[in-house]
């Protein structure tokens, strides 16, 4: 059988007698004949062919790609053409998000995989144009990609619907009340518990994140970034509060056990340097302060 393809309206190729032939080459077909391979169409270059052209090609391509064993040369041939001529539809879908701030190039490709996979679950049996099934399929495949990709924080996909539900309803409210609505206007408008409201507009905060980086607004006094003006945990509020802690605690203490921690931990002498200093032994010295940081250990026990 010829490596040709005869179609009913004018393709890529050259005119023959009762039959126009889509981008073969007419001198191989001798040499295909002989090799009794399934009719194939030659595409040197989809990417020039018009949009009619293109649509001729990709139905005859998908009466092909039926008849072919999957994982074979002429299979991979078959569906790589039909990607490289419907591209078209990937970047008509990509334009409709050129607002995002995505590079459109990531887009192109998350919308490439749904053109694949709507090549894989096209039926050309049905009476139903391959654009009309493609288009949403891209579509759906690119809102997936921003949905589980694009927020800047992960949260459940029942909250990242609703963040859109609530922007529409938002806006729709706004409209007829010539004000912002409050959340129990939300929440009636939305059939939904007030709550679920509240969460939903938490939620919508993890879809952008700021940088620490960015310098202070115009009408600011203060422009220098961010990271230098946001608060901080002071270690030493810890010590405040354990000295505050501690301070009714020591008070029970005897004066001599008051002085031994002194002198261990203020003027950070050894415990020979107490015993000296105190008239005992170095192991009384220890013996001592271990008895008081014990009765200092229970009295903050007690206290939590």
């Amino acid at each position: 059988m010829p490596r040709t393809v005869t179609a009913t309206a004018p393709v890529v190729g050259a005119r023959r007698p009762e039959t126009r032939e889509t981008g073969y080459s007419a001198a191989a077909a001798p040499a295909a004949a002989e090799r009794d391979t399934p009719a194939l169409p030659d595409i040197p270059d989809p990417s020039s062919v018009d949009t009619a052209t293109a649509k001729e090609l990709s139905r005859v391509l998908f009466v092909r790609l039926r008849a072919l064993e999957e994982g074979t040369a002429d299979y991979s041939y078959v569906r790589n053409s039909l990607v490289e001529l419907n591209l078209g539809l990937v970047r008509f879908a990509a334009s409709q998000f050129s607002h995002r701030h995505e590079p459109m190039e990531d887009i192109i490709q998350v919308g490439t995989v749904g053109l694949i996979k709507a090549i894989n679950r096209f039926d050309p049996d049905r009476d139903v144009e391959f654009l009309t099934y493609a288009l949403p399929t891209i579509t759906g495949e690119i809102k997936r990609y921003f949905r589980d990709s694009s927020w800047a924080v992960h949260v459940p996909r029942r909250l990242q619907e609703l963040r859109l539900r609530l922007a529409k309803a938002h806006d729709t409210l706004e409209q007829e009340l010539n004000r912002a609505p409050t959340t129990r206007e939300l929440a009636d408008h939305l059939g939904l518990p007030e709550q679920e409201v509240v969460d939903g507009r938490v939620a919508a905060n993890g879809y952008t994140a700021g940088t620490l980086e960015t310098p202070g607004t115009a009408d600011s006094d203060e422009d220098s970034p961010l990271e230098r003006r946001v608060g901080v945990v002071d270690e030493r509020f810890e010590q405040v509060e354990a000295v505050a802690a501690l301070k009714p605690l020591m008070a029970r203490l005897s004066a001599r056990d008051r002085r031994i921690l002194g002198l261990r931990f203020v003027d950070e002498l050894t415990q020979s340097e107490i015993g000296e200093r105190i008239g005992v032994s170095q192991m009384q010295v220890s013996r001592l302060l271990a008895s008081a940081l014990a009765n200092l250990r229970q009295g903050l026990a007690e206290e939590d």
